[in-house]
Parts: C-alpha cells; sequence; structure tokens
C-alpha cells in the first residue's frame, strides 16, 4: 500500500515512524517543502547561534535510509485530487497514493498594516528558512521590533539579543505572554529581559509603515503616534494552517482541517495531523496526532482524545515556567502560593482544576495535567492543595469515580 505524507515536522515524522514499526512492507513516501528535518520549538536558538541546521534535527542521519522511507525534499505540493487519489507538485510530477496524511503545519500571520506584508527585511519565525533568512540579513547592533510578545515573539527576542542585536518588543495586551502567564508571572520575565537590553512597548499598536527605497521598512508606526525607528522586523502574532493547496471540501470555517478523533477527514483515505489540524498546537499533540493517524491510515482503531487543555513550558534566563489550560480561564476561585523564587497560581472551577501556573519550580508537575485532564473533584485535598502528587490518588476507577487515598 502507498502510503504519502506531506509535512516533515512532528506529525509527519511521527506518522513515518508509526507506519514503518507497524508494517514493515509499507510504502511510504514523505514530501516536504523544508530540505531538512528541524524542530520549531528550537528555532530561538538558531538565532542565538547555540543550535545549528544539524542539532534542529530531530530524527537520525540514517532515519530515512534506515526505515526505507522516499523523501522528496524542497518540494511544495501544489494540487489534490480526491478522485483520482493523485497529487501534483508544482514541479509538475505526480503521484498516487492509496492513503495520504496531511502534515503541512501552519505559517505565520502577517498582519495587512502598512508594507509588512511586502517589505524585504520584515520576517516570520515559523520555519528554519525564516531563522536562515533572518540571520543572514541582521546583523550584530541592528535595531529589531518584534511585533508580538507570546512564545514565538519572546523566543526571536531571546534569540537575538544573545546574538548583540537591540530589540524592542511591540505587545497590544499589558503584558508579555498574554496566552501562558498572568501579570506576576509576566513580568518576572519581562525584568529579566530588560535586564539583557530588551526594551518593551505594551498596550500599544502598530498602525502603519515607512519604507525606503529599497523597499524595506525603516519605521513602525504607532497608534498613539510614536514612531518606531528599525533594521527589520519580526511578526510574531499567530499562525494559520497551511492550505491553500486543499480540496475546499475538508476545511473548518476557521481554515484548518476537520478531522475526527481518528484524525480522519471527510474524503475517503486523507488524514491530517499537527498544526493544519487547528488542535492543540504543542509538540507532544502533534506527535500523538501523526500517530493516530498513521494507526487510522493502517486500519487499525485508535483514538486521539489529548484536546483538554493547553500546556505550554518556557526557560528564559534559568528561570523555568509551566503553564497548563489557559491561566486567564474563568473559574470560582483562584489561589496563588508565591516566594522569593516560587510563583504558583491555581484556578479552580466547581471543585476541579480548570488551569494552574508554575514558575520557578517545576519538577513534578504532571499530577496537575493527570488532575485537568480527568477533571478530578480536589475537594478532600484543599488543605494541602500546593503539595499534592501521584502519592495522594489511587490511579484505578470504581463505578465511573476515581478513588482516593
Amino acid at each position: 500500500m502507498k502510503h504519502i505524507i506531506i509535512g516533515a515536522g512532528a506529525a509527519g515524522i511521527a506518522a513515518a515512524k508509526t507506519i514503518r514499526k507497524l508494517d514493515r512492507d509499507a510504502d511510504i513516501t514523505l514530501i516536504s517543502e523544508d530540505t531538512s528535518v528541524h524542530s520549531r520549538c528550537m528555532l530561538g536558538q538558531y538565532l542565538s547561534h547555540e543550535r545549528n541546521e544539524e542539532t534542529l534535527n530531530f530524527v537520525p542521519d540514517d532515519f530515512f535510509l534506515s526505515n526505507r522511507i522516499t523523501w522528496i525534499s524542497g518540494e511544495p505540493v501544489g494540487q489534490i485530487d480526491p478522485d483520482s487519489h493523485r497529487i501534483a507538485l508544482r514541479s509538475g510530477e505526480q503521484l498516487h497514493y492509496d492513503k495520504l496524511l496531511i502534515a503541512t503545519g501552519a505559517e505565520s500571520v502577517i498582519p495587512p498594516i502598512g508594507e509588512l506584508r511586502i517589505a524585504k527585511n520584515v520576517f516570520g519565525l515559523r520555519n528554519l528558512s525564516d531563522a536562515q533568512s533572518i540571520v543572514k540579513n541582521v546583523a550584530t547592533g541592528a535595531n529589531v521590533i518584534v511585533i508580538g510578545s507570546g512564545l514565538v515573539g519572546m523566543d526571536a527576542a531571546y534569540g537575538l539579543l544573545q546574538n548583540g542585536i537591540n530589540v524592542t518588543v511591540l505587545e497590544m495586551a499589558d503584558h508579555i505572554l498574554p496566552l501562558q502567564l498572568d501579570n506576576t508571572a509576566a513580568e518576572a520575565y519581562q525584568r529579566l529581559f530588560e535586564e539583557h537590553g530588551c526594551k518593551f512597548l505594551l498596550g500599544e499598536k502598530a498602525t502603519n509603515t515607512e519604507t525606503d527605497s529599497n523597499g524595506e521598512i525603516h519605521s513602525i508606526l504607532l497608534e498613539n503616534g510614536m514612531k518606531l525607528p528599525c533594521d527589520a522586523v519580526i511578526v510574531a502574532v499567530g499562525v494559520k494552517a497551511n492550505t491553500a493547496y486543499l480540496p475546499a471540501d475538508i476545511l473548518s470555517e476557521r481554515g484548518s482541517v476537520n478531522v475526527d478523533n481518528r484524525m480522519q477527514t471527510v474524503l475517503p483515505d486523507i488524514y491530517a495531523a499537527g498544526d493544519v489540524t487547528g488542535l492543540s498546537g504543542i509538540w507532544p499533540n502533534a506527535v500523538k496526532q501523526g500517530r493516530v493517524a498513521a494507526c487510522a491510515m493502517l486500519g487499525k482503531d485508535e483514538a486521539y482524545t489529548d484536546t483538554y487543555a493547553l500546556k505550554n513550558t518556557m526557560n528564559f534566563y534559568g528561570l523555568p515556567t509551566l503553564s497548563l489550560g489557559m491561566y486567564c480561564e474563568v473559574g470560582d476561585e483562584t489561589l496563588v502560593r508565591e516566594s522569593m523564587s516560587v510563583y504558583e497560581r491555581i484556578v479552580l472551577k466547581d471543585g476541579r482544576i480548570q488551569s494552574i501556573l508554575l514558575q520557578g519550580n517545576i519538577d513534578y508537575s504532571g499530577i496537575w495535567q493527570y488532575l485537568i485532564k480527568n477533571k478530578i473533584d480536589i475537594a478532600p485535598y484543599r488543605s494541602k492543595l500546593f503539595r499534592l502528587s501521584y502519592a495522594d490518588f489511587f490511579a484505578t476507577e470504581q463505578n465511573g469515580q476515581y478513588c482516593y487515598r
């Protein structure tokens, strides 16, 4: 059976590995616009020169050879024909598939502000090619504006600062990392970044740009009338599913690919996994989606169920942080414990944990994921909530109820 996987990210690679593990005779072809396998989570470290193309690679050098996977790299897909079970590459080559997995991920959103979408010195940070362009075109000592202070934006800022580049972060929210952190945790990171030379403009919005005769932006204009000079701009305001070549039948109103819990689309023999589906966009979940899709492509009944929470970990300047769930999620009660070195914040609703934010010490944090995922009633443990561990719970279930010690 001929399996084609489009995309060499976490989901695509996981699917290829799973198919080969379960079917030693399967014909597997992986197609990617990328010319190298790389971890998108580590691109900030490429900017800082802590990693290079080789150390960004998360598969062994002989991965494709040893697993007998044909890799067509540097080849964008132009079209999919579900009726004939064929895909066409932009080069004109056509390939037949029995089962097809779409794992092309997402691409940076560039807002229609001034010349951001067409200027030569504006970059996203989604793929290795983006990071390579930044390193090639942004020299030490340059003034760079990072628009957006989410994880990608702060990764970019960190990497640039490590390389001696002057960074100003522009953010519409009143604190950085607004989807992951509250003001207290965000301020801790902001202080660290400022100590390393980063400048912040919070609660501010870009409205226009000024461009020179070379087609490069030299200033960003803000809603408050301020003008920010710059040599380059990195835009990190979000991503959108990479679906330009896909049939409209399989797309949701949000523009991502609709899938069921087996990662099957509405079209026969076409599956999707990873960021292209719009599901929880973190690395472990993309890997799980790829594995589930691979099982389904082989006719095995597996289901993807890990959509319960958004999980992010970060560690800037030696300060580790875990955010599990949306910190701003409305609940009945918020509990905080803070010391000189640790900050913990729990949001409760109906006696169950909605979200947890840990900063300074994230050891043994798996218990919080367990409690949120399984919607455990923690009422019996209110007096020791911040000291819970797996030892406090039986891992068994009786009559639909979890049993406590």
